[in-house]
């Protein structure tokens, strides 16, 4: 488990109670803003089980089958498959090694989702379970990003997300970063008001942040290419986002004033989606969806809502 000041004995997961102390799982706990909510939730005495490809609790390559079911696996272990909540924060950015597109295919989206398929059971055996997934603000400020990209993720299809994105050459990493994000959301949101996890009790949300000083961003930095696009980058607000800043708001998500928060995407990114996307959103409801809009309306009025009030 994460060394935490006077934190739980791993033998004694939930026990106490009565103090509101919890079991969290943190993927990319090593460093960035993964690091930052470990760090906060063991401060808050909550016991932390960290997984990251170095330097965690559970030491797994999350880009391959084998390592997800292997992080998958032992955090239920560590966890007498019973988790408060989960915040998952691992993810690769766009680079110019030749594999990093498929790197970020596996990470960002299955190591997301396989994950968090796993822990579903785990994560509705506590009472009010949260998870805060990270997405980004690529998600509505990269243009160009192929609907079918993002089509086959949610299909389970990585090669063919990879495929997709070839023809943009040197900025495929950075179009297939965004398909990812875009996908993990739409999975979320989807998700998220589904019996299975609405209705056990499970509130499932993403965290989209936008430039923060993370090793992920010095990494983009130390690259002249990228380097002059992310300087150029409008941010109304001026400058990099803090990690410890983000992580905040992950604490939040995953506390009781989050109760009533379900498949939400919060962007924290110093205003720059507002300033590409000001009139995008909120939409109305357009004539050629009504239709399908009144079939949902009355699919919940004849089957009630997913959830007791927990």
């Amino acid at each position: 488990m994460w060394a935490c000041p006077d934190q739980i004995q791993a033998e004694t997961p939930h026990e106490n109670r009565d103090v509101l102390v919890g079991v969290y799982a943190v993927t990319g706990s090593a460093s960035g803003m993964g690091h930052m909510v470990a760090q906060k939730l063991c401060d808050a005495g909550h016991t932390v089980i960290g997984v990251d490809i170095k330097q965690a609790d559970i030491v797994a390559d999350l880009s391959t089958v084998e390592g997800r079911r292997a992080a998958a696996n032992r955090v239920l272990e560590s966890s007498r498959a019973r988790l408060d909540g989960a915040v998952l924060a691992a993810g690769l950015g766009p680079g110019p090694a030749g594999n990093r597109s498929r790197l970020i295919a596996q990470v960002n989206y299955f190591g997301v989702v396989d994950l968090l398929n796993a822990w579903r059971t785990a994560l509705a055996s506590a009472t009010r379970a949260k998870v805060v997934v990270f997405s980004s603000n690529s998600t509505t400020t990269t243009p160009a990003v192929p609907a079918r990209t993002v089509r086959a993720f949610l299909a389970d299809d990585a090669d063919k997300a990879v495929r997709s994105v070839r023809l943009f050459g040197t900025n495929a990493s950075t179009i297939l970063y965004a398909a990812s994000k875009i996908a993990v959301s739409r999975w979320v949101r989807r998700e998220a008001v589904r019996p299975e996890w609405a209705g056990a009790g499970i509130r499932l949300n993403a965290l989209a942040p936008g430039a923060i000083m993370t090793p992920l961003l010095e990494e983009q930095l130390s690259m002249p290419k990228q380097a002059g696009a992310i300087r150029s980058f409008p941010i109304p607000m001026g400058g990099f986002g803090d990690a410890g800043q983000l992580a905040d708001w992950a604490l939040f998500m995953l506390s009781d004033a989050a109760d009533f928060l379900c498949g939400s995407v919060v962007f924290v990114d110093g205003g720059s989606d507002a300033y590409f996307r000001a009139d995008d959103w909120p939409r109305t409801v357009p004539m050629h969806r009504v239709l399908h809009y009144l079939k949902r309306f009355r699919h919940f009025s004849a089957s009630g809502p997913t959830i007791a009030s927990r």
